[in-house]
């Protein structure tokens, strides 16, 4: 049993202060996050499986992307335009000896959902786990700030990407398959600076539920992970650079969580081990209680 503090296994804030443009890179943040690359040990929980984990390319995504490999599964990985982060996450997985494809594009636009899936199915022969991760989120002190486009592109690709790729993956998925769906702390505790995002993962959580009811009868079974504050490449590219330095510090553990921390609630939801969990939402948050 480790002695150590969780509160200081990781850096803790004020980290430098940082700021990059939308969607942001992973290899440019300082501290690196940490996403398992040199933690991370499988045991064949996923074994022969195929993923598709969207996002994949740094943050969450790229720990999940890592965990999965390391349990056995090849792995699709969705990206926008991250080309550098996602050859990191590539090379990763196949360094676990598994299959990896990069799908660059905009899951916000239907059809480009529809090649994510089908280039996996293609690729893999099959497939099993559909991770909705991706998103974006961007800040503002007020509603009538908020520009039109920028609630219909957050909308687009955080919560109706869902919808199409849920439908697209659905057809190929056999009984034991999952979708494991990134919802978030701000579903249930809102932040008003971000309540474009808060409402679409708000809306992420009644998707869950909602459509694992409607597919349990075909043996699939739909949850969701609610992290906290997490150090990824979306707060450095969303807040100003001091709120991005002081980012996680007001949360119970006094630090954000990193990625490698996330990625076991997507591994257990993913695999047999969470066999009777069904339409559930696993909150992952250092200590912020939601209900």
């Amino acid at each position: 049993m480790s002695d150590e503090d969780p509160r200081q296994v990781h850096p803790q804030p004020p980290f430098p202060e940082q700021a990059q443009n939308l969607p942001g890179l992973e290899s440019r943040m300082q501290p690196a996050p940490d996403f398992g690359e040199d933690s991370y040990v499988g045991s064949g929980k996923l074994d022969g499986r195929a993923a598709i984990v969207t996002g994949g390319d740094s943050g969450i995504g790229r720990a999940v992307a890592v965990a999965f490999a390391r349990e056995g599964a090849d792995v699709a990985i969705s990206y926008l335009n991250e080309d550098e982060d996602a050859e990191t996450t590539r090379r990763v997985v196949e360094e676990a000896g598994r299959r990896a494809i990069m799908m660059g594009g905009d899951i916000g636009d239907e059809a480009h959902c529809r090649e994510v899936v089908d280039a996996a199915v293609q690729t893999f022969g099959r497939l099993d786990v559909l991770v909705n991760n991706a998103a974006v989120q961007v800040l503002r002190e007020t509603l009538e700030e908020t520009p039109s486009d920028e609630i219909e592109r957050t909308f687009r690709t955080n919560i109706l990407s869902m919808f199409w790729l849920c439908k697209a993956s659905l057809p190929h998925m056999s009984a034991g398959a999952t979708i494991v769906n990134s919802t978030s702390i701000q579903a249930f505790d809102p932040s008003p600076t971000l309540l474009t995002y808060a409402t679409t993962k708000a809306a992420i959580a009644n998707f869950t539920r909602s459509l694992a009811k409607q597919v349990i009868d075909r043996g699939i079974r739909v949850n969701a992970v609610a992290p906290g504050p997490v150090w990824t490449p979306l707060i450095t590219a969303s807040f100003d650079p001091e709120a991005a330095a002081g980012f996680g510090e007001d949360n119970p553990m006094g630090r954000p969580a990193q990625p490698a921390e996330i990625a076991p609630a997507y591994v257990f939801l993913a695999s047999d081990d969470s066999r009777f969990v069904v339409g559930e939402t696993i909150a992952v948050t250092g200590g912020r209680i939601v209900t």
